[in-house]
């Protein structure tokens, strides 16, 4: 048990330094809620379940869902299909 312990703290470190590193906005908000849920699963490992249902919820959950919508209103997630309908048409016209 101290060596799954052990893979998920330096699980949670990379995720920590990763996101930082990380340039696409996308990526980060993925690998926070990795954090999320790998802290919450670190919660159950020391017997606090309120705190691991707390942080899969709101961590996971409700901010990344926040994030997501975030990157939605100011234009940052470009839907590929837009993209490729564009490339198409732009061969199209040449």
């Amino acid at each position: 048990m101290v060596i799954f312990q052990c893979i998920l703290f330096a699980f949670l470190i990379v995720c920590a330094i990763s996101v930082t590193f990380s340039k696409n906005l996308l990526n980060s908000i993925l690998i926070f809620m990795s954090y999320s849920l790998v802290m919450s699963i670190i919660w159950i490992l020391l017997e606090s379940p309120d705190l691991a249902i707390t942080e899969a919820a709101v961590g996971a959950g409700i901010t990344s869902i926040l994030f997501f919508v975030t990157l939605k209103k100011i234009h940052a997630m470009v839907d590929l299909n837009k993209d490729e309908k564009k490339e198409k048409q732009e061969e199209g016209n040449s």
